[in-house]
């Protein structure tokens, strides 16, 4: 990894963790609040890319567990994990990786319309995952319970998910982190196969 990638993942780390200095609003009918670190996780893998963003957020987790106070109503430690919101903290993780890799595979074409699409699919619909059935289980809801107390969170998160998309598109044009993979000049040059 170059430098600048390790700056990049520093960096996104950094970022969730002052995500988290905003205060949750918390809900009467569900022991998750409502926060803005999952913005952070959609920010990392719209605009660093699969690899850097799981990366960030796995950088980010570990300093969680050691115990640094980042999460959203300055929470930290190694409690938090199996508590009704470890779920969704595990799922910024495979959440981060996910939009970085259909962000890759769509750099070319990405449009804030794609872009929102793809955040939806891996920010919210990967956390929520990962975060409903951990809630079930830690705070003894069925998954339905657990599903119907989280639909709260969707129209935050889709909110989130316009932003991080609108971001990742005025990034691409005026300042790309992220470099899609272009095909390399062999399979370029190379003439069409006859049939």
């Amino acid at each position: 990894m170059k430098t600048r990638d390790l700056v990049h993942v520093a960096l996104f780390a950094a970022i969730l963790a002052a995500l988290g200095l905003l205060p949750p609003l918390t809900l009467p009918f569900i022991p998750v609040p409502i926060t803005a670190q999952t913005l952070g996780v959609m920010l990392a893998g719209s605009t660093l890319g699969a690899r850097k963003a799981a990366l960030a957020v796995l950088l980010f987790q570990v300093l969680v567990a050691a115990g640094l106070p980042l999460l959203a109503g300055g929470h930290g430690g190694l409690a938090v994990f199996p508590g009704p919101t470890g779920g969704f903290l595990v799922g910024f993780l495979p959440g981060a990786f996910l939009v970085g890799w259909l962000t890759e595979r769509a750099w070319h074409r990405l449009s804030v319309p794609l872009a929102f699409a793809i955040n939806v699919v891996g920010g919210v619909g990967a956390v929520y995952a990962v975060g409903i059935p951990w809630l079930a289980v830690s705070a003894k809801l069925t998954l339905a319970q657990a599903a119907l107390g989280s639909l709260a969170f969707v129209p935050g998160d889709c909110v989130k998910a316009a932003v991080a998309a609108s971001v990742a598109v005025t990034l691409k044009r005026a300042w790309p982190l992220l470099q899609a993979p272009r095909p390399s000049a062999a399979t370029a040059s190379a003439p069409p196969s006859s049939t």
